[in-house]
């Protein structure tokens, strides 16, 4: 907001001096007159307050004058009307717009709190925004803040490894984080920080080579992605397995409503805990197939056996109409990505 004020008033300060300059100089020159007088005129001609000429005007004085005054008014009053502008944004609509973004804030909870608004960034809150997941975006430079707001995406401004910037994007009650600022070192110190204030944090952390993935992951991340592997690798598959990319990016995809494909966390307390698939009988009461399960210690079963047995910890990877995907998730009680 106070670089948008100051660039704007910069410019209406430019377009002042140089319409006052023009009038003075042209009175110099035509009428002869000294630079004080010439100034003088100027600006009892612009401000139109209607006082007698300084010296008698010759021809060629009275045609700069109806130049200056047809112009120059017009380019005074465009220029006083970008300084109210700015004035009434930066005295107005800045704090209006802090407070707003606070009481988005307060009510926050189980969020994910993208740090970042790059290229990733932008991928990232326009595919939570799609699914409904709340979300806020921390990122210190202006301009991208302010495009953000404007956009209707909830952010907080400042360095995203900083204590007070994480209190105020509700570190303690996010749901996850996901560093994607654009250095290693960075993305480090954030996540570092993220995990002291709040260690249950689920903590993805974007990385450009194996060497900083390591140093990510030791600084507490619970996943790191190398944007430029899964590039090649997803080329590679498309390559080589067309049909498997497409069905995997509609079964994930939120524009494919009829058709979904979730995780659900068995509960310690919940009904599933115990039962074996079969018995549990997911697929003819909510119409979901179990595609794998992710054992609590984190080992992958997949397509398990009707005989396996759901545990405590264990997160059910599930293919179903999406409606029917969060009705599981209710009887479970427990949240899916979408709800």
């Amino acid at each position: 907001m106070n670089a948008a004020w100051s660039k704007t008033s910069v410019q209406a300060v430019i377009l002042l001096l140089a319409i006052v300059t023009t009038g003075t100089v042209g009175y110099m020159l035509i009428e002869g007159w000294s630079a004080w007088d010439s100034l003088y005129m100027t600006v009892i001609s612009l401000t139109t307050v209607g006082y007698r000429e300084v010296h008698p005007l010759t021809r060629a004085g009275e045609a700069f004058t109806m130049v200056v005054l047809v112009g120059g008014v017009g380019t005074v009053l465009y220029s006083f009307t970008l300084i109210g502008a700015s004035v009434i944004e930066s005295t107005l609509h800045s704090p209006w717009e802090r407070r707003r973004i606070s009481a988005m804030l307060d009510r926050l909870e189980h969020h994910f709190i993208v740090c970042g608004y790059g290229r990733i960034g932008g991928i990232l809150v326009d595919e939570f925004r799609r699914q409904r997941v709340p979300y806020v975006v921390v990122e210190r430079d202006p301009e991208r803040l302010r495009a953000l707001i404007e956009a209707g995406h909830l952010a907080v401004e400042g360095d995203a490894s900083s204590e007070e910037v994480l209190a105020k994007a509700r570190v303690s009650r996010a749901r996850g984080l996901i560093a994607a600022l654009s250095s290693d070192a960075e993305n480090v110190y954030t996540i570092l920080t993220a995990r002291l204030m709040h260690p249950p944090l689920y903590i993805i952390g974007r990385a450009e080579s194996d060497e900083s993935g390591r140093k990510i992951t030791r600084a507490g991340a619970d996943r790191v992605i190398s944007p430029y592997q899964i590039g090649g690798q997803h080329m590679a598959q498309l390559a080589l397995r067309p049909a498997v990319v497409d069905f995997v990016q509609l079964a994930t995809s939120s524009e494919f409503l009829e058709l979904s494909m979730e995780q659900i966390e068995v509960r310690a307390d919940g009904p599933l805990t115990g039962h074996t698939l079969v018995s549990a009988n997911l697929r003819q009461k909510f119409g979901v197939i179990v595609v794998g399960i992710r054992r609590a210690n984190g080992r992958m079963e997949f397509n398990p056996a009707p005989e396996a047995r759901m545990e405590a910890g264990d997160h059910l990877v599930l293919l179903g109409p999406a409606d029917r995907l969060a009705e599981l998730a209710g009887h479970a009680g427990v949240s899916t990505a979408t709800r």
